[in-house]
């Protein structure tokens, strides 16, 4: 389905090595403040105490964090938990202060709000926990990332599979940058949505790869610039809808979604735009720089006749 056609290729690889150049410094920036701020870890991962508290009526989430807030913690996440009368608290750890003495002062001051607040349990989670969950996630990040290299090359060839993981960790680590510069709370939640935008990325680069293979085949006139041109181009309304259509989903997850998906909306929205932005002016330049061309994606054959036809085994 196309909503509208453009009738002459944009020219996109023509500005491919300004577009690129931007790339790698956003990409060294993100690098920078990675390595300088570091990323701001839930309880998931550095550890602290989980809290379940019970409501004789539906709790109001927003009153519960403004008496979090007033104790000093700052985005400490507060979601239902069951039912809309169960709420879970999950509390960073603090300097001179254990699991038991936070759940009794968090405590005290639900009941001050509402007195019919009940504790249901009480644990804490230790920073082994956390260094497995962080373990376990680069691990899944790791697992990822060779699955869709693998999977590349097996489709379309080594170059390709090579401009897509470019094109992938383009993003990510983007997205990485993003939440280290501005000190965002980093969850499971967090890192759920960076999963998904590796898949979302490549989704989308298989989608122009798809194209370009096709272009070759009709197209043996054409350069391999002016291929990824008309490639790109003729996806264009594609790309318009499908990005559209899922990134009004995200938004309105973002906006209306409330703190407890605010992060996981928000990875998810700068991983798409910039998931667009990496397969046309990343995956498919970074292709080109690697030298693809017609004999990559579609296989010589050989025509069998008359041996004293001069056309007999030409490579067609």
């Amino acid at each position: 389905m196309e909503f509208f056609r453009i009738r002459r290729d944009i020219p996109f690889m023509k500005n491919a090595l300004l577009l690129n150049a931007i790339s790698f410094i956003t990409f060294l920036a993100a690098v920078f403040f990675l390595t300088t701020r570091g990323l701001h870890l839930s309880v998931e991962f550095t550890g602290g105490t989980v809290m379940e508290v019970a409501y004789e009526q539906p709790a109001d989430l927003e009153a519960v964090r403004k008496v979090i807030d007033s104790l000093g913690y700052a985005d400490v996440p507060v979601q239902n938990f069951g039912t809309s009368r169960d709420v879970l608290l999950r509390l960073p750890a603090q300097a001179g202060q254990s699991s038991g003495q936070q759940s009794e002062t968090v405590l005290a001051a639900l009941k001050a709000q509402d007195p019919t607040v009940t504790l249901r349990r009480t644990e804490f989670v230790g920073p082994q926990v956390g260094q497995e969950l962080v373990s376990s996630g680069l691990k899944a990040l790791a697992l990822v990332i060779v699955g869709i290299m693998i999977y590349l090359a097996f489709r379309f060839e080594w170059k390709y599979a090579v401009s897509a993981i470019i094109a992938n960790l383009h993003d990510v680590v983007i997205i990485l940058g993003f939440f280290a510069f501005f000190q965002w709370e980093f969850s499971l939640a967090v890192l759920a949505a960076v999963l998904a935008v590796l898949g979302y990325s490549v989704n989308e680069s298989v989608v122009i790869f798809d194209r370009i293979r096709e272009t070759f085949r009709r197209q043996r006139k054409m350069s391999t610039p002016q291929v990824i041109d008309h490639a790109i181009t003729s996806t264009i309304s594609r790309t318009i809808i499908t990005h559209g259509s899922t990134q009004a989903m995200v938004l309105s997850m973002l906006i209306f979604g409330g703190p407890t998906l605010f992060y996981f909306a928000l990875a998810l929205t700068i991983g798409i735009c910039f998931g667009i932005y990496s397969s046309v002016f990343v995956g498919a330049a970074v292709a080109m720089w690697l030298g693809i061309k017609r004999e990559d994606l579609v296989k010589a054959t050989r025509t069998d006749g008359d041996p004293d036809d001069p056309n007999a085994g030409a490579v067609v």
